[in-house]
């Protein structure tokens, strides 16, 4: 467990750089752009890169120990931040103010890449609590990963507000790369006794092996419906990551925005430390449902009137239950998949889990842009319906998409709780053996 706890702390610095580095470069391009169209299109662009490289990120922390990984991941983040700064401090600023510039999707770009390298990390940190942690206690170790995750959050929105206001980008990557830095060396420190990868195992060693993870996953009775379910999640998901900071920087200034998140972002620290004092019950599964259909239903609620009060409520609800559905996966997952298989089923998960938000992204962006906002504004549809009480203009049209979201996810989580899957994956985790780890394999 002392290792286990250094590698949090570890992950806690390397998720904290790299989340500084995406809240502030959403921060700072809408703040040069003025445009909801390039939020979207960023958090798209990410999302794809996410999906798309999962399950080779998946593959390689199989075949690989689990510290090399994640000291390969700080030293690819440095030297794309490197060559981020780079461009940066030889572009003339005005340049970063036209959005159909290359130097803007330059930045982007490399900027993306150094945030990508961390998701190793992210793909890692489950596998290692199977590794490090008895089955008993899973549930609430993976609640301390996700109060690692909330704290991120909270230093990171409050630090990227005001390195945005400050120094721009330049002083966020200048800060990203000592970080990075700073995590390597002490991860150079940690004794982590893992077993060779692949120990035990008749297959050739360094290969992807899609077919043998799908066979896997399928092998397990309604564990595709629970990652199809994720998938669903995160297609309405996508809605809050593509038009969230347009939203909120609608109604308050960068500074504020980042304080805001701050504070709302104690509430995901509460949530892990909750789930690591009390576990997440006898069947993680009903309480993944009965967190969602919670947070869908403040989802729909949340942006009904603009008012920051609501907006700050919903959004600590939201923050406060994200963790119990992360826990609740992470934690059937690591039962009921063997430990050599789980980097690549983890990244599976997250590669098919993903690849719904870029559409959600791609297409939110520009339909919130070019109709609702319309809709929404003096003269359109919507604004002559319901504008006398929900208001009218370009914030209140981005508000109207997260209502309406927010009603899809209730019914998906009603239909996905009352069918056959949920039961059959239930059982099979209630009645699953403890899987047996690469450690004690023969």
């Amino acid at each position: 467990m002392t290792a286990f706890h250094q590698i949090l702390g570890n992950n806690l610095v390397a998720n904290i750089t790299n989340f500084t580095v995406w809240f502030a470069l959403t921060f700072w391009v809408f703040l040069q752009t003025q445009s909801v169209f390039a939020t979207g299109m960023i958090a798209g662009l990410y999302l794809v890169l996410i999906a798309g490289t999962a399950i080779w990120f998946g593959s390689v922390v199989d075949h690989h120990r689990k510290k090399r990984v994640m000291l390969a991941s700080s030293a690819i983040s440095f030297c794309f931040y490197g060559a981020a700064l780079g461009l940066v401090a030889m572009t003339p600023a005005e340049r970063f103010q036209d959005v159909a510039g290359f130097q803007v999707w330059a930045l982007i770009g490399l900027t993306m890449f150094g945030v990508l390298a961390g998701n190793l990390r992210s793909i890692s940190l489950p596998t290692l609590v199977t590794l490090l942690v008895p089955e008993d206690r899973r549930d609430r170790a993976n609640g301390l990963v996700g109060m690692v995750s909330g704290f991120g959050f909270l230093t990171t929105s409050v630090i990227s507000g005001l390195l945005v206001a400050w120094g721009g980008m330049t002083a966020t990557l200048i800060l990203a790369m000592g970080l990075s830095a700073l995590v390597f060396l002490h991860l150079t420190s940690v004794r982590l006794d893992e077993p060779e990868p692949e120990a035990g195992l008749d297959e050739a060693p360094r290969q992807v092996d899609l077919r043998g993870t799908i066979a896997i996953i399928a092998g397990v009775p309604g564990l595709f419906a629970l990652i199809f379910f994720s998938t669903f999640n995160n297609l309405l998901g996508g809605v809050f990551m593509a038009l969230m900071d347009a939203y909120g920087l609608s109604m308050m200034q960068v500074q504020q925005w980042g304080l805001l998140w701050g504070c709302v972002s104690v509430a995901f620290i509460a949530s892990g430390l909750v789930i690591a004092r009390t576990g997440l019950g006898r069947n993680p599964l009903r309480t993944l449902m009965i967190v969602n259909l919670i947070a869908w239903a403040g989802a729909a609620v949340f942006t009904i009137q603009p008012s920051i009060w609501l907006l700050a409520g919903g959004a600590a609800l939201w923050m406060f239950l994200g963790p119990y559905g992360e826990a609740a996966e992470q934690t059937t997952l690591q039962k009921v998949v063997p430990y050599e298989r789980q980097g690549r089923v983890f990244g599976f998960a997250q590669s098919v889990e993903q690849a719904a938000s870029p559409m959600t992204a791609f297409l939110i962006g520009p339909i919130t842009q070019f109709w609702v906002i319309p809709f929404m504004s003096q003269g359109g549809l919507g604004a002559d319906l319901i504008g006398d009480w929900f208001g009218t203009g370009p914030a209140r049209g981005i508000a109207l998409v997260f209502c309406i979201s927010g009603l899809a996810g209730v019914v998906l989580t009603i239909l996905a709780f009352n069918s056959g899957y949920y039961r059959r994956l239930s059982a099979v985790y209630l009645e699953a053996p403890e899987p047996e780890t690469a450690a004690q394999a023969p």
